[in-house]
């Protein structure tokens, strides 16, 4: 974004999201100044150029809230699509370095750009650039990508940083000895909050919906719609709580034997319940 005059002997610009000043007379003409004068802090010009700051921001938090939803549910997302909304800065960041999967397992890589006729253009294990062009990608959340660890080794070796947690998300994978009736897992319960409100907070600031007495995570799994949850108390209870268990239900409401739940359903929802248990009261002399 160019400078912009905002009265005699300044201008202004959006220099990394924030409104710096230069002068254009004198000694210092040309020069970005350190401060913004206080001569500009109420001009029109400089209010404008804020709100649209603000602006950028939000839609750089949207972008990354998107490309994390795609991911968390492994949806189909159209490659014309990821194309079209690539040059936007915004989007490519938060789109960058992403794991891609095409319709052949074998096409995966790292996203590393888009054309203007619509092709993808990864990096795959191989450290070769590929170019893929099917109807729709997936960007898989990470339990269901066998080369994990190897995707790891590889972008920690190129030194690649994802906006959206992606390969370097907790995961968590169904052990082979679940009980058939099972409908809950205690793994994280009981752990100890000074109060509901505490414990609500937490789940909150971590992007958990708190509804009633549950803090809840919703993903599509399979084509179904699961929701995880775990037990924070009553709404309104002031004194001590601890977590409850973790459960998952379908879109019906009904409680799903462990059996039932999918693998990504799973890790979500046993990394919602580690993240509320990591943030428990933890008692001098006791182990964590």
């Amino acid at each position: 974004m160019g400078w912009l005059s905002a009265g005699d002997g300044y201008e202004v610009a959006l220099v990394e999201g924030r409104v710096a000043a230069r002068a254009t007379s004198g000694r210092a003409a040309g020069r970005q100044l350190k401060s913004l004068p206080r001569a500009l802090k109420d001009h029109p010009e400089v209010d404008r150029l804020r709100r649209f700051a603000e602006w950028l921001e939000r839609h750089a938090t949207a972008c990354v809230a998107q490309a994390d939803a795609w991911m968390v549910s492994s949806l189909p997302v159209p490659t014309g699509l990821l194309a079209r909304v690539w040059p936007d800065e915004a989007w490519q960041s938060a789109l960058r370095d992403l794991v891609v999967v095409g319709d052949d397992p074998d096409d995966v890589g790292f996203l590393r750009g888009a054309t203007d006729t619509g092709e993808l253009r990864l990096v795959n294990l191989d450290g070769e650039t590929v170019r893929i062009a099917p109807r729709t990608v997936t960007l898989p959340h990470p339990v269901l990508l066998p080369d994990l660890d190897d995707l790891r080794d590889f972008a920690a070796e190129l030194g690649m940083v994802q906006r959206v947690e992606q390969i370097h998300r907790a995961v968590w994978r169904q052990p082979g000895d679940l009980r058939a009736k099972a409908t809950e897992v205690r793994d994280f319960a009981g752990g100890s909050f000074r109060s509901r409100f505490a414990l609500a907070a937490r789940a909150s600031s971590l992007g958990y919906r708190v509804s009633g007495g549950y803090a809840t995570a919703r993903v599509r799994d399979g084509g179904r719609s699961l929701e995880s949850s775990v037990w924070i108390g009553e709404p309104y209870w002031d004194s001590e709580v601890e977590t409850g268990a973790l459960t998952w239900r379908d879109q019906d409401g009904r409680a799903l034997p462990l059996g039932e739940v999918g693998p990504v359903a799973w890790s979500e929802g046993m990394r919602m319940a580690a993240a509320l248990y990591a943030g428990r009261v933890i008692e001098e002399g006791k182990n964590a």
